[in-house]
C-alpha cells in the first residue's frame, strides 16, 4: 500500500493548501500555470509545504511530461541520460517536458552546468525544490534563467485541515473510527511538515483494525511515535543526537564509531555542506594546534564536497573523518579566544597602548600614538621582547599550549623569547 501522504496528494490547484498568495484565485504562479506560460522556476520553502506535489500539479495542468530527479543520488550521468531520453522522445508538435529536480541546491557547480544547455534550449522547463537560499546554493548562470518561489511554512490551521480531509477522504482510514481530540502533539512532532503530519497520522491508524475506534489526544501521540519513530531524521531531535554523537566520536579518537553516524547521516540524506562544516569546526577546536593540517585538510573538503556532490563525496568526508579521528587533540586556541573574549566582556577594552597605535595624521603622532614602536623585523631572530598588551593586562596569559608534540614545540619557544614573563 502506498504512504498516506502519497494517497492525499493533491493532483489539481484547488485542493492544494497552505500556499494561497501563490496559488490562489488571481495569484501570479497560477495565473502562469493556467495560461501554460511556466517558466524554469525554483521553489524554494521548508520540509514538507508542498514543493514536489505543486511541481506534479504544474506538470498534470499543463499536459506536459514530467521528469524527475533526486539531487542525492544523481549525478551528471544522470542528468545527461534523462535529457537525451527527453529530446528522444520530442517530435515536431510534442511539448517540452518538465523536468524536477529535488533538492537541487545537493548539486555540485558541474552538475548544476549540466542542466544550462537544456534549459536554454527549451528541451526541458527546469522546476528545482531547494530548502536552502537558492542566492548561495544555485550557480548564477541558472538562477538568472529561473524564477524563484517562496513557499510558506503551512499554518496550524492548514495542517489541521490535512488531517480532517485524510479522515473523510482516504479510504483506508474511513474503515476506521478516527476521532482527534487533541491535535497539539502531532502538530508539535510534525514541525510543520505535512509528509511527517500523514506519517504520524498513519501510525497511529495503524494501532487499530478496521472497525475499531481509536481518540487521538497528546498522550496516545507521544506513547505511540516514540515507540514507532527510529529513522534518521535531518530536521528533528536525530539530527542534532547524531552529528553530536559524530563530533564526540572524532573528539574521542575513535574513527570506527564516527564513521558510522557519517554513514548514518549520509543514509538519512543529510546534507554533505552541513556535515563538512562540522568537520572544519572540530578541525578547530578539538585537533587544533596538535594538528595545524587537519584544519586545511577539512577546508579541502568542504570545496572538494562542494565541487563533486553526492555519491562520491562520501568518500571525501570519510578520509577526513579518519583524519581527524587519529590525528592527536588539543582544544587550546578554543580556550585560548573564550578566555579573551570573557575578559573583555568583564572588565571592557582597556586602552590600546599609544606605541601600538595607528598614527596616520600629524596630529595623532603629535599626541605620541607609534611613538618608540619597536619593529620586529630590525632585530635578531625578527623578535623585540616589547610589551604589546594594555598596561593593566601586563603579563596576562591567555594561551597555554597544550601536552603534544606540536605545542610542546611552541612551548619551548614561548619561553624563550619570554622568559618568565607568562610562565611558560
Amino acid at each position: 500500500m502506498r504512504p498516506l501522504a502519497e494517497r492525499m496528494r493533491p493532483t489539481n490547484l484547488d485542493d492544494y493548501v497552505g500556499q494561497a498568495s501563490l496559488t490562489g484565485k488571481g495569484a501570479v504562479l497560477r495565473n502562469a500555470i493556467e495560461a501554460d506560460n511556466i517558466p524554469s522556476i525554483i521553489l524554494w520553502g521548508p520540509p514538507g509545504v508542498g514543493k514536489t506535489t505543486l511541481a506534479s500539479i504544474i506538470a498534470h495542468t499543463v499536459k506536459k511530461p514530467f521528469f524527475k530527479l533526486s539531487a542525492i543520488n544523481s549525478g551528471v550521468k544522470d542528468i545527461r541520460e534523462t535529457i537525451k531520453k527527453i529530446k528522444s522522445q520530442r517530435f515536431f508538435d510534442h511539448p517540452n517536458a518538465i523536468l524536477f529536480i529535488d533538492e537541487i541546491h545537493r548539486f555540485s557547480k558541474s552538475q548544476q552546468d549540466a542542466l544550462l544547455g537544456a534549459v536554454e534550449d527549451g528541451t526541458v522547463t527546469l522546476i528545482g525544490a531547494t530548502t536552502e537560499n537558492p542566492s548561495f546554493e544555485v550557480n548564477n548562470a541558472l538562477l538568472s534563467r529561473a524564477q524563484v518561489y517562496v513557499l510558506k511554512p503551512l499554518e496550524k490551521e492548514d495542517l489541521i485541515g490535512l488531517v480532517r480531509r485524510a479522515l473523510t477522504q482516504d479510504e483506508f482510514l474511513k474503515a476506521k473510527n478516527i476521532e482527534v481530540k487533541e491535535y497539539d502533539a502531532m502538530l508539535r512532532i510534525s514541525g510543520g511538515d505535512a509528509r511527517k503530519l500523514y506519517n504520524v497520522l498513519e501510525i497511529l491508524a495503524n494501532t487499530v483494525a478496521d472497525g475499531q475506534s481509536l481518540t487521538i489526544t497528546n498522550n496516545l501521540v507521544e506513547k505511540v511515535i516514540k515507540e514507532n519513530i527510529t529513522q534518521y531524521d535531518k530536521s528533528g531531535e536525530q539530527h542534532y543526537d547524531i552529528i553530536s554523537a559524530f563530533i564526540k566520536s572524532i573528539r574521542g579518537s575513535d574513527p570506527n564509531a564516527a564513521l558510522y553516524y557519517l554513514a548514518a547521516m549520509l543514509h538519512g540524506g543529510e546534507d554533505i555542506k552541513f556535515i563538512a562544516r562540522r568537520l572544519i569546526i572540530v578541525a578547530s577546536e578539538d585537533i587544533g594546534l596538535a594538528n595545524p593540517n587537519g584544519l586545511l585538510l577539512a577546508n579541502a573538503c568542504f570545496q572538494a564536497c562542494h565541487t563533486i556532490g553526492m555519491p562520491e563525496a562520501r568518500i571525501i568526508l570519510s578520509e577526513t573523518t579518519i583524519y581527524l579521528a587519529n590525528s592527536p587533540k588539543s582544544n587550546t586556541a578554543y580556550k585560548a579566544i573564550d578566555d579573551a573574549l570573557a575578559e573583555i566582556r568583564q572588565n571592557g577594552l582597556q586602552p590600546i597602548p599609544l606605541h601600538l597605535r595607528n598614527a596616520p595624521t600629524k596630529l595623532m603622532k603629535s599626541l605620541d600614538y607609534g611613538k618608540d614602536y619597536q619593529y620586529a623585523h630590525q632585530y635578531e631572530g625578527n623578535f623585540i621582547a616589547a610589551e604589546f598588551l594594555p598596561e593593566k593586562m601586563a603579563g596576562t596569559k591567555f594561551y597555554t599550549p597544550g601536552q603534544n608534540a606540536q605545542e610542546e614545540k611552541t612551548r619551548l619557544i614561548l619561553r624563550n623569547r619570554w622568559k618568565d614573563k607568562y610562565g611558560y
